[in-house]
């Protein structure tokens, strides 16, 4: 009888024991194993596209920039093409002004019809002072299919100092209309500029990307109160 209360006084006892052990084991188990991801937004994760940052700068200097993170540079390209087009529309409106100005002046000092004639009538109108005198060089230098028909083509400036004005007039029209060609060539030059930039910073923050944001696992040996061993894991997510 005695064995008996003995037997049922240390039985509680122990079970007491153990569960207190497995209680600890499983609160500092709980306290070692942590997972901390921090929040990151989708948009940072996702890399950029070098062909799109190209493509959008070829289309208008600056979008590249910034498609890719990073207009600092962009916005320069995209004020030199506004700059460059305000250019070309101002140059080409003076080149057509100048050149309305000087058909309408040979209409009334070389009596010239201005339809259907080309640029080239424009330009020898200019060197000449009349018809007769340029078919009869254009003669003797055997250039005849350069000779203009008289009834279609006639002109013959009524002073020297009028042909002369209309040279001027002249000149200034064209000078106007080949400066465009340069102002195009700028523009072309400020796409392939920008898509070149663009496509750097867009491999930049790529490369930016992946550097920094890197997972690390770490596993660390624990030894609990009840002398048996547990594993803590942590994971790291460096941005």
């Amino acid at each position: 009888m005695k064995k008996l209360l003995v037997f049922l006084f240390v039985i509680p006892v122990l079970l007491s024991s153990q569960t207190k052990s497995l209680i600890d084991f499983r609160v500092e188990a709980n306290q070692n194993v942590e997972f901390n991801l921090p929040e990151v937004e989708q948009k940072n994760q996702e890399k950029k596209s070098v062909g799109l940052a190209i493509l959008y700068s070829l289309l208008l200097p600056g979008m590249g920039e910034l498609y890719s993170g990073d207009y600092s540079t962009g916005k320069y390209f995209t004020i030199a093409e506004g700059v460059l087009w305000g250019s070309y529309l101002g140059t080409s409106y003076y080149s057509s002004y100048k050149k309305d100005n000087y058909m309408a002046f040979a209409k009334v000092n070389a009596n010239v019809t201005t339809s259907g004639k080309d640029d080239q009538f424009w330009a020898d109108i200019g060197n000449y002072s009349s018809i007769y005198i340029y078919n009869e060089e254009m003669d003797l230098n055997r250039n005849y299919d350069l000779l203009y028909d008289e009834t279609s083509h006639f002109w013959e400036w009524n002073s020297v100092s009028s042909r002369k004005e209309y040279r001027a007039m002249w000149v200034s029209s064209e000078s106007a209309k080949n400066s465009l060609i340069f102002i195009a060539g700028g523009m072309v030059l400020n796409r392939i500029i920008s898509a070149v930039n663009a496509a750097r910073i867009a491999r930049n923050f790529n490369e930016n990307l992946s550097n920094t944001q890197s997972y690390n696992i770490n596993f660390t040996p624990i030894i609990f109160v009840d002398n048996s061993v547990g594993l803590s894991i942590n994971l790291n997510h460096r941005l």
